[in-house]
């Protein structure tokens, strides 16, 4: 069987290039990166260093790697002749593959190619096959887009080598409706009849709790993820707004308040694990992205009031975000012009997209006018 995996970098081959090689797959890794994909090329082997209760080794063999730039043709290629490709660069940068895999497609005979998009974003697949299909919905039948929700931390590695280190905890699921009995063997993957949940527990609760823990900790001067959570203001911050959350996942998908409980607390201990060091400023990075309509802060809160229900330590966390000015984040930067530029109204109207008539936009109207004021 055989794998294309766009980004070859730490989630890709710590993440998805070891749960594809552990379910047969041969993986060619395809980034624009030469210097990693030379790596990739010349290699036998690299190793997955799991950290935490749980601590293992893996040993990952059976890939090769491809530059997409130079040679846009082979990845076209290798995306003909695979039985799944999958994607884990950045929400927006799956426009910029999607082209390869288009081209992929057009080269395509006999069955369909699973294509999964194992990003940090709800519905990243559906978006992926809009992208691809552009100007070609002919191809539409040669490819079986399906949704995932994903979720391992790995922290910023050494960029000399192949090995990764990650955390001990994975999940993969995936939405197994579009398949019609067909899902390809996956094992460490756990495909479910309704994805929803699960990318909304993972989004409300990881993403959230790790936005919010970076944005305070970047205001208060910590440097890592574990130091902020030692301030108990802002460990209580990151409590408060993953209590509200929880109180919408559990009402909306009806989890059980005390596994749910269960996986709160272990998304928190996750984030304090030592082996796995991680700084405010990355964890932080990209704010207008995490700031935006369906993103960790704004579409819990949305879900939230329109049930009724407060939303007030998100809110804060959202304003918390707003003083993120890393000087090497571009988001950062843009964020900070528009504080200075325009009015809490345009403000929240251009970085969220919430239609002025929803009953968040005033909360964070005021959020804004507080960070202006600082």
């Amino acid at each position: 069987m055989r794998a294309v995996h766009f980004g070859a970098g730490n989630i890709g081959r710590g993440f998805v290039g070891l749960i594809l090689h552990r379910a047969g797959y041969e993986v060619a890794f395809v980034d624009v990166n030469p210097t990693l994909i030379g790596m990739l090329q010349t290699a036998d082997a690299y190793q997955v260093r799991e950290v935490g209760p749980e601590a293992t080794v893996h040993t990952v063999t059976g890939f090769t790697g491809i530059d997409s730039q130079a040679d846009p043709g082979a990845a076209a290629r290798a995306v003909a002749d695979a039985d799944v490709v999958t994607c884990a660069v950045g929400p927006t940068v799956m426009r910029f593959i999607a082209p390869v895999i288009r081209e992929g497609l057009e080269l395509r005979e006999g069955a369909p190619v699973t294509v999964m998009a194992c990003e940090n974003a709800i519905g990243a697949s559906e978006t992926l096959r809009g992208f691809v299909l552009d100007g070609a919905p002919e191809l539409a039948d040669r490819a079986i887009f399906a949704n995932t929700a994903v979720d391992r931390i790995i922290p910023p590695q050494d960029p000399a080598g192949l090995d990764v280190v990650v955390e001990d905890f994975f999940e993969w699921s995936i939405d197994r409706t579009p398949f019609a009995g067909s899902a390809p063997v996956i094992p460490d993957a756990h495909f479910v009849d309704d994805l929803a949940p699960f990318i909304e527990r993972k989004l409300f609760t990881v993403n959230t709790g790790h936005a919010t823990t970076a944005y305070a900790g970047w205001q208060a001067g910590a440097a890592t993820i574990a130091e902020a959570l030692e301030q108990p203001e802002i460990r209580a911050a990151v409590q408060a707004a993953l209590a509200e959350t929880s109180a919408l996942l559990v009402a909306k998908h009806g989890f059980d308040p005390k596994e749910h409980a269960a996986y709160v607390a272990r998304a928190i201990e996750r984030f304090e694990n030592p082996a796995l060091p991680d700084t405010c400023e990355r964890i932080g990075r990209q704010p207008l992205r995490k700031l935006s309509r369906h993103e960790r802060f704004v579409e819990p809160a949305s879900q939230l009031l329109e049930r009724g229900e407060s939303a007030d330590a998100l809110v804060r966390a959202f304003g918390t975000a707003l003083a993120f000015d890393a000087p090497d984040d571009e988001e950062a930067q843009e964020l900070q012009r528009m504080l200075a530029a325009l009015a809490p109204a345009d403000v929240v109207a251009r970085v969220t997209g919430l239609p002025g008539d929803h009953s968040l936009v005033p909360l964070l109207v005021d959020a804004v006018s507080a960070a202006q004021l600082r």
